[in-house]
């Protein structure tokens, strides 16, 4: 791409064309972006059956050809611009999923790794251009930085928005509320004259647990774990991503007809600094301050919680300890093969890698298994609690019904033997 002119527009003022003006549009529009990033990469790596891996590594060709392409325009598109930033934030989640399900990366690690980089970024952004203003974006280097910075947010985002999920065993539809009410303050702080830049920023990372809590939210079961917890909508992935597509479509083409999201001029972006403004910022900078630290104080409260999640109900359940086959010596023979059958698919998907096929088998596990309860209760209710706390098991390590995402297939192919070896 070649450093491309100001356009100016009938009153005279200078355009700054590559990246859109930060109006509610802006937002919006990345907070479905965000969503679709969850929703659809999820929907891809489980339902499809693509595996985590091989989802990333398609999608980062995709990201390469429409970032390939973005960088030639000449000015800012709104399709491709957000098209971009769709791929960018599918690529920047799966790279942290990557991280936290395949390698075994702690969230805190991961969360304590991409701060560092979005650091250095910034760093080396400010030595080269003196500047991380998204006015400024006018240059070949300034849009690299630019999308290589937006890289980085979502995949900070997305550790940061676990880790804390993993820390306060909140569930999605709860989530929600904790980083709406940091992009509300820093909104407050930005009009009461914070930092303009690190306002824009600090909202841009947050708007993808944001996003990303939605869409867990619209897409997870109904059925609530524990009393009083907030429930999914049940539409599922596909359904989820579909909307917010949608959504996107319309909102892309609204912006394209009127324009109303290219109107920085060069002037806003080049405001000068007076005393009072910069007296101002500075206050807003320990406004920063006591919100990061209302904001440590509450998740260590929340962490200190008991987390009434269904694995700890699960494990203070299992009292009785049958042998091998115990359990079902009461149940229907075809009833107790339907179950192994299901179990021992699953099991043969997770050792050969097949990480979709072996959650899917594990649904269907978990659907015959709640279809089958009051008959199998009525024949043994000792038989049946005790293997419906080792079924909770298997569950929990799909993150099937529970808050958490999938663990490792080592665990879940030994929850799925102890599982295969209580049915006898």
């Amino acid at each position: 791409m070649t450093t491309t002119t100001p356009t100016r527009t009938r009153s005279g003022r200078l355009l700054l064309n590559k990246v859109p003006e930060v109006t509610i549009w802006f937002w919006v529009i990345k907070i479905l972006c965000t969503t679709v990033g969850e929703s659809f990469a999820d929907w891809i790596n489980m339902t499809l059956g693509v595996g985590l891996v091989n989802t990333a590594w398609i999608f980062t060709v995709v990201l390469a050809v429409v970032l390939a392409v973005q960088l030639r325009l000449k000015r800012y598109v709104p399709l491709p611009y957000w098209l971009t930033v769709v791929v960018v934030s599918v690529t920047g989640t799966l790279y942290t999923d990557i991280l936290t399900d395949q390698l075994n990366v702690p969230l805190w690690i991961s969360s304590a790794v991409f701060s560092v980089l979005l650091a250095v970024v910034f760093g080396v952004w400010w030595l080269r251009e003196r500047t991380l203003s998204i006015h400024s974006v006018t240059t070949s280097s300034r849009e690299a930085f630019y999308w290589l910075t937006v890289l980085v947010t979502f995949a900070l985002g997305t550790a940061t928005g676990d880790w804390t999920l993993e820390l306060t065993g909140w569930s999605p539809g709860a989530s929600v509320l904790l980083p709406l009410g940091l992009i509300a303050a820093i909104t407050l702080l930005w009009k009461a004259g914070a930092n303009p830049v690190l306002s824009f920023w600090l909202a841009y990372i947050l708007t993808r647990p944001l996003g990303a809590n939605i869409g867990d939210w619209l897409a997870s079961p109904k059925t609530a774990q524990n009393p009083g917890d907030p429930t999914g909508l049940d539409l599922g992935t596909f359904v989820t991503s579909l909307i917010f597509l949608g959504l996107i479509l319309a909102t892309v083409i609204y912006l394209t007809v009127t324009r109303s999201d290219v109107t920085e001029t060069y002037e806003a972006a080049h405001a000068p600094h007076t005393a009072a403004g910069l007296c101002r910022q500075r206050l807003a900078l320990g406004g920063f301050g006591l919100l990061a630290a209302a904001t440590t104080v509450l998740l260590v409260w929340a962490h200190n919680q008991p987390h009434t999640g269904p694995a700890p109900e699960a494990d203070t359940t299992t009292t009785v300890q049958l042998a091998p086959g115990q359990a079902v010596k009461d149940f229907p023979g075809s009833k107790v093969d339907a179950l192994k059958a299901l179990a021992s698919t699953s099991l043969h998907d997770a050792q050969a890698g097949n990480a979709a096929g072996a959650h899917t088998a594990a649904q269907s596990l978990r659907d015959l298994w709640d279809a089958d309860q009051p008959m199998l209760q009525s024949l043994d209710d000792t038989g049946w609690t005790s293997l419906d706390a080792q079924m909770d098991q298997v569950l929990k390590t799909f993150g099937i019904d529970h808050p958490n995402k999938p663990l490792p297939a080592a665990k879940q192919e030994a929850a799925l033997t102890t599982l295969l070896t209580d049915l006898g």
